[in-house]
């Protein structure tokens, strides 16, 4: 099929538990692409298809499927909820067109659909809302709809409305078609009937209905006037006309209800998808972006098969038959045989198998297109964020940003035989994921692995272990502590060696200060007179950045802070660019003492479920992790308790949550930025630090 205005490109994103995996299930169900329902409760369903995901009961990769509704073809993408795999939320939205935010019916707008819609927004993917899971006991459908208001900052357009709640929740009114669709009670999602709207319901279904259309007509000005001053109504095909253009701007975002589980609701989200969200030549095209710079160059990727091959590899996967690579193409076609380019590496490589994937099964290709999301098996050399493109029309797509690590472990293979197994098997998961990291500390010779937490690593190490066949002792979680600097200094420092020979001199005077909370580090010169020849500066640079790497009170990693260079000398004959580099790092190491240097650790945003019982234990204990409590916000089953803490007294916390609550606790936390640690935390941290590095 070739015609892309049939093409839908969609990712089915939420919050843990909001039930992403099971609507996803059930579309391939009503599409007819499988025949037997799975359930993540005892881990069939299609896309959760790992070990470790069956498992726990929750999606840790993203997975490709494709199936057709309604004559269009849908790519649908299945994203994880949990924090620790955000990555792959980021990932896939990058290269969607559009998305079904699903929200749960009771748990509402959570913090990580909070994360999940704000990436959807820097990437601009048009949306639609699904609140699930109103057969659940708390659930409130207008609740949710407030909070996609008041949390999200977003327009909710209310498309349907629920028949009843919670253990009577049995359809839905569609408000525009002034219908009502009632399941009944086989569970089968195909066993519905289209009724009048129920007694008690038709005044509200009106006044929605009203709402409805005159949110749609802002988006045409012709059909407003009409409505509002001649009370003319518009016909259906301008009123979906409309909605299509506010989803595609972003204006708005038509909004569903329903229980993906018991099959209740998934139609009119379907029929939506084909309605209202955005084909592949719908969307904005691609900036194409200079190698360089990584600025635009105000050429785009055009979507069409006949333009030059641009394509992007948003996703590696090891497989049984090798590195699988995901690929979205933007422009021209990719066929068998073909020999692209890699842009990123300058390189070449020939396209061996493509294939089209469903989950972990897969079918042969021998070409795609614009708008396809295929995989090509056994790619050398290309990595998550580079470009794909026609070897005599070289060009960059805009490359991906990945957040740093928070937290790390230190391994060790508990026998000989798995040290070598553990390097291959570590650089293939690295390749896969780009927020998972690995260095060896160069002092003890320990293996450290980098994620985004505590449930990231310890699946790594489950992966490690089980898929890799490698045994590993594991050490305690560490912290990724920063530090910065409180004060400003003024200094000179000058570096000259004769021994013999030409000699080296550089002699530089600059101010060292505290830059904007997540500045990072800049370096500026307002050195007048050629005091300091301007070929020297990026070596100075070079020099003070080079040394950011290992701060003065404990080795971290140095933020926030401004060089600037303002005067200095040099010479004729012995300056060089590397005389003006170690002055540069003689500079740091001799003037970062001076200037207030401070510890620095990452606070976490925590949200908290708690039964109302045990709300006074959970904020006792917040409390005493040093926490800051946000926000307290009562619920139809309990209460959610904002704060934010320190990573390093998070440790372990859903251990005691549960036992403080019962076992009916929950809690979810992201990184929310760097804040100056206690002087008794600071001190015992550095302590530690000594202590390691005096053992090593």
């Amino acid at each position: 099929m070739t015609d892309l205005s049939k093409y839908r490109n969609i990712g089915i994103f939420a919050h843990v538990d909001a039930g992403k995996t099971t609507t996803t299930e059930r579309i391939l169900k009503l599409t007819g692409k499988i025949h037997k329902i799975g359930d993540t409760h005892d881990g069939s369903t299609t896309t959760d298809f790992m070990e470790q995901e069956a498992e726990r009961g929750i999606t840790i990769q993203s997975a490709a499927t494709t199936c057709f509704w309604n004559d269009h073809r849908l790519n649908i993408i299945d994203t994880p909820g949990h924090v620790d795999f955000t990555i792959e939320v980021y990932r896939s939205l990058k290269v969607l067109d559009g998305g079904v935010g699903v929200f749960c019916g009771s748990g509402g707008v959570e913090p990580q659909s909070e994360t999940n819609w704000r990436y959807a927004n820097d990437s601009e993917v048009s949306r639609l809302i699904f609140v699930n899971k109103l057969d659940r006991m708390g659930a409130d459908f207008y609740r949710v709809v407030e909070q996609v208001k008041n949390v999200l900052g977003a327009t909710p357009l209310v498309m349907t409305l629920p028949i009843g709640i919670e253990d009577d929740f049995c359809g839905v009114v569609d408000v525009l078609e002034q219908k009502a669709y009632v399941w009944d009670d086989t569970g089968l999602p195909e066993n519905y009937e289209v009724q009048d709207i129920p007694a008690d319901m038709v005044e509200k279904a009106a006044e929605y209905r009203e709402a409805l259309i005159e949110t749609a007509l802002e988006q045409d000005e012709d059909l407003m006037m009409a409505y509002l001053e001649e009370g003319v109504e518009p016909t259906m095909e301008q009123i979906k006309s409309c909605i299509k253009k506010g989803t595609h701007n972003l204006s708005f975002f038509p909004t569903y209800c329903g229980s993906a589980y018991k099959n209740k609701g998934i139609q009119l989200v379907l029929n939506a998808v084909t309605d209202y969200l955005p084909s592949p030549t719908e969307v904005e095209p691609q900036d194409l972006t200079d190698e360089e710079t990584g600025e635009a160059t105000g050429e785009k990727a055009i979507v069409s098969a006949d333009e030059p091959l641009r394509a992007l590899a948003f996703k590696i996967m090891d497989d049984r038959f090798g590195a699988l690579t995901f690929i979205r193409i933007y422009s021209g076609r990719m066929s068998k045989g073909d020999t692209i380019l890699n842009a990123a590496t300058g390189k070449t490589e020939r396209i061996g198998r493509m294939v089209e994937m469903h989950a972990d099964e897969r079918s042969e290709l021998t070409s795609a297109q614009a708008g396809d999301i295929i995989a090509v098996v056994g790619m050398k050399n290309v990595q998550t964020g580079h470009t794909l493109c026609d070897p005599k029309h070289p060009c960059t797509l805009e490359a991906m940003i990945f957040p740093d690590p928070v937290i790390s472990i230190a391994v060790a293979p508990k026998d000989k035989g798995s040290t070598e197994k553990m390097g291959i098997a570590i650089g293939k998961m690295v390749a896969e994921d780009p927020s998972f990291q690995v260095e060896t500390d160069e002092d003890s010779g320990e293996t450290i692995l980098k994620g985004m937490g505590e449930l990231h690593l310890d699946i790594k190490v489950d992966i490690l272990k089980r898929t890799y066949g490698v045994e590993l002792d594991v050490g305690q979680p560490q912290v990724a502590y920063r530090e910065t600097i409180t004060q400003e200094v003024e200094d000179s420092y000058t570096h000259k060696k004769q021994s013999g020979g030409s000699g080296q001199f550089g002699k530089i005077d600059y101010r060292i200060k505290p830059g904007e909370q997540g500045s990072g580090f800049q370096f500026k010169s307002t050195v007048v007179g050629g005091n300091v020849p301007k070929e020297f500066f990026p070596a100075i640079e070079k020099g003070f950045a080079g040394m950011m790497q290992q701060g003065v009170l404990a080795g971290f990693p140095t933020l926030d802070v401004e060089v600037e260079l303002y005067d200095g000398a040099y010479h004729a004959v012995d300056s060089s660019a590397i005389a003006f580099e170690i002055a540069a790092k003689g500079a740091f190491r001799q003037s970062m003492p001076k200037a207030g240097p401070q510890l620095l650790e990452p606070i976490m945003k925590v949200d908290i479920f708690t039964p109302e019982d045990h709300v006074g234990d959970v904020i006792g204990d917040i409390n005493r992790r040093r926490g800051m409590i946000k926000d307290q916000e009562a619920g139809a089953t309990g209460v959610r308790v904002k704060a934010d803490v320190p990573l390093s007294e998070m440790f372990g916390y859903i251990g005691h949550l549960r036992t403080m609550t019962s076992g009916r606790g929950q809690f979810s936390m992201e990184f929310s930025h760097y804040a100056a640690c206690p002087a008794n935390v600071a001190e015992a941290v550095i302590a530690a630090e000594k202590e390691k590095k005096a053992k090593k």
